[in-house]
């Protein structure tokens, strides 16, 4: 919640919101890079540009990349966008992400752990434009890289207020379109924490709706967990994870009321627990 609370106070400071190529963005990039640096890493930003339609220009930004030791011919990829929409500080959407994915980071410095394969954090930066980040950073991959990334892991969203613990259906079992091979196993490392915990979990599928699907095109495994936007909840998911039927899993998407206030606790420590579970799962495994 302390990196919830350091995003929203940024989003306060510049003008509502942390969208990309903004001073809300560059200050919430500085906030990670200090905590990243800080736990031992050395982040890197992987700039790129790209054509913003409202003002018929350019727009500089750049993704952040922090890696651990371990191999590089399997490479564990944990991703989640760091940008807000223009109308929101986003902390929902993906501020949840970010700090699930900066403790995790911080957690597997502190602890010890020394993986056998690199895991590389990787905030993405203009996911809210058009996945522009994540597609930069699979673009910019040679072929040889793009065969020693072992698994993408995706978080967005992972505090709606209505929300649902989704895993992203890796074997196209329920939704009919699997992810590439290697989806399947995160898929169900996923589902095992969550079953460990005596957690309820389900499957969504690949929509192409976050950072993803630039992986899941390039061949590359991928997956990982959401909490729902605009979906209405069920009756089902009701007597599942308690809430609200027939309203959005998270109303305030996109809008200027995704504040910290708009955040489920709960739901975050549930899906912060299933990231790190899998971060780890993938990073000691011998592949």
């Amino acid at each position: 919640m302390g990196h919830l609370e350091a995003l929203q106070k940024i989003a306060d400071q510049e003008g509502g919101n942390r969208a990309a190529g903004t001073s809300g963005y560059e200050a919430s990039a500085r906030y990670v890079e200090d905590q990243l640096r800080a736990a031992g890493y050395n982040p890197v930003r992987q700039v790129f540009t790209y054509e913003d339609e409202d003002l018929d220009a350019d727009r500089q930004t750049f993704n952040i990349l922090a890696d651990t030791a371990g191999s590089e011919n399997h490479t564990v990829v944990v991703g989640g966008h760091l940008d807000s929409v223009p109308e929101s500080p986003g902390i929902n959407d993906n501020a949840s992400g970010v700090a699930a994915m900066l403790e995790t980071a911080r957690w597997m410095a502190e602890s010890g752990v020394e993986p056998k394969n690199r895991v590389r954090f990787a905030f993405w930066g203009a996911e809210e434009v058009d996945l522009l980040g994540s597609q930069h950073y699979v673009d910019e991959l040679s072929a040889t890289e793009k065969s020693k990334t072992a698994v993408n892991i995706n978080i967005d969203m992972a505090a709606s207020p209505n929300g649902v613990r989704f895993v992203h259906d890796g074997d196209g079992s329920t939704f009919g379109e699997a992810g590439p091979p290697g989806s399947t196993g995160l898929e169900s490392v996923l589902f095992d924490y969550f079953g460990k915990n005596s957690l309820a979990a389900d499957p969504t599928g690949f929509i192409g709706d976050s950072d993803y699907d630039p992986f899941l095109q390039a061949g590359i495994a991928t997956g990982g967990l959401f909490a729902g936007d605009v979906g209405t909840k069920t009756a089902e998911e009701v007597q599942k994870y308690g809430g609200t039927a027939n309203e959005d899993h998270d109303r305030c998407y996109h809008e200027r009321c995704d504040t910290i206030q708009n955040v489920n606790r709960e739901l975050l420590k549930d899906m912060a627990g299933a990231l790190g579970y899998a971060t780890l799962a993938f990073a000691m495994t011998q592949m």
